[in-house]
């Protein structure tokens, strides 16, 4: 089988041996210093670098910071360890993803290949979105910081999803020059974005797990902002620039309390939504279970009634062989119909109730047949509560 992809090995061959963990879909070339990676890179037929970090002959992570600067690749550092502080050492000369030696056995194949299909997808958005950027950056290239900020807050309510949440918000942080990835985290899901809709697993792990860090945990030239629901990773904050690096942290921040309170908005819809769906079911179930025991308490009612009415005749008709005068003759058939006639009224007093519940659930089942509440079908179904109090 043709291999689908060419990568670069950049490691020794003694150490973690990555071309053992690569299958017939992946054509590799092994290089063991930098003059050798930066010369096949150049041929531009290569489309990712796997990087052994536990080989010491290499410097990598510098290594990895020319790559960066001069071609545009994916690069991945395998280590045999996992901790936050290599892998944030790993992040920060640039890296696209971070592999442990456990990862190697399960997940190298769909790692790389999602870093290499993501690569090449990214360069198709970037072209599709080269000019709406232009144009949206000119729009706003003439916006103060407040204007900006002014005019997300009235676009953000008009957002009917998450996703176009957060592309609302990198069209504001556009303004403001920097490169962002951004974490969202709703009641019913995690979105994590970068401005061509792309997710980065690098990033998004970074995110996850600085979450909880405090509002601003800055590193070199990258800051991650964090406020409730939000999560926002700065790749090229100005910290040579004093005032502007306090500007941006000031007013992306006024952003993200916008961001968040619309996240919250969506969730309590989203709520409402299932929660409308829920009465709506259970409303539909009640009228079939109503409908079952209507039926069946009609049935017992009319049967009670024929044996209380058929028991008055069998004693009227037995009275004239019991001996009894005339005085207690009368007391008796007083009795019966005294029986009879409290059947009767517990029959129609049950009826009476069957149609006030029937009538509670046919507004209710009427109420939610649109999504817009109507205020005079609200009143109705509490009239009815009141009938069934």
């Amino acid at each position: 089988m043709a291999a689908s992809y060419s990568i670069i090995l950049l490691g020794c061959d003694n150490n973690l041996c990555l071309g053992d963990h690569l299958d017939d879909s992946f054509e590799s070339l092994l290089v063991n210093d930098e003059e050798g990676c930066l010369q096949a890179l150049s041929d531009n037929r290569y489309q990712l670098v796997l990087a052994d970090m536990t080989c010491s002959s290499i410097p990598v992570l510098e290594l990895c910071q020319k790559i960066k600067a001069s071609f545009d690749i994916p690069v991945i550092f395998v280590s045999s360890d996992d901790n936050n502080e290599e892998r944030l050492a790993a992040y920060d000369c640039g890296a696209d993803d971070y592999l442990s030696i456990d990862d190697l056995k399960t997940e190298l194949h769909g790692r790389l290949e999602r870093i290499i299909i993501n690569k090449i997808a990214n360069d198709q958005l970037k072209m599709q979105l080269a000019q709406a950027n232009e144009m949206a950056f000119i729009a706003m290239s003439d916006t103060s910081d407040l204007g900006v900020n002014i005019q997300f807050l009235l676009d953000v309510n008009r957002c009917s999803n998450i996703d176009e949440l957060g592309m609302r918000l990198f069209q504001a942080l556009k303004s403001y020059g920097i490169s962002c990835s951004l974490q969202l985290r709703s009641q019913f899901s995690v979105k994590n974005m970068e401005v061509n809709g792309m997710a980065k697993s690098l990033e998004s792990k970074l995110l996850s797990e600085m979450k909880d860090q405090g509002r601003y945990v800055d590193f070199g030239h990258r800051s991650v902002m964090n406020y409730e629901s939000v999560s926002l990773l700065v790749k090229n904050m100005p910290i040579e620039d004093e005032k502007k690096y306090g500007a941006i942290k000031d007013n992306v921040f006024s952003l993200l309390q916008g961001t968040d309170a619309r996240i919250q908005a969506l969730d309590t819809l989203e709520s409402l939504a299932l929660e409308k769906n829920l009465v709506r079911s259970l409303t539909i179930k009640m009228k079939d279970l109503m409908s079952s025991v209507d039926e069946s308490y009609q049935g017992v009612m009319k049967d009670i009634a024929s044996v209380v009415e058929d028991m008055a005749d069998n004693i009227e008709a037995s009275m004239q062989y019991l001996g009894m005068d005339e005085a207690q003759e009368k007391s008796l058939q007083t009795t019966i119909e005294k029986a009879i006639s409290n059947t009767n009224k517990i029959f129609n007093d049950g009826l009476s109730l069957d149609k006030d519940l029937h009538q509670f659930l046919v507004h209710i089942d009427t109420l939610f047949k649109t999504d817009k509440i109507n205020p005079a079908q609200l009143k109705k179904i509490i009239e009815s509560l009141e009938k069934l109090a």
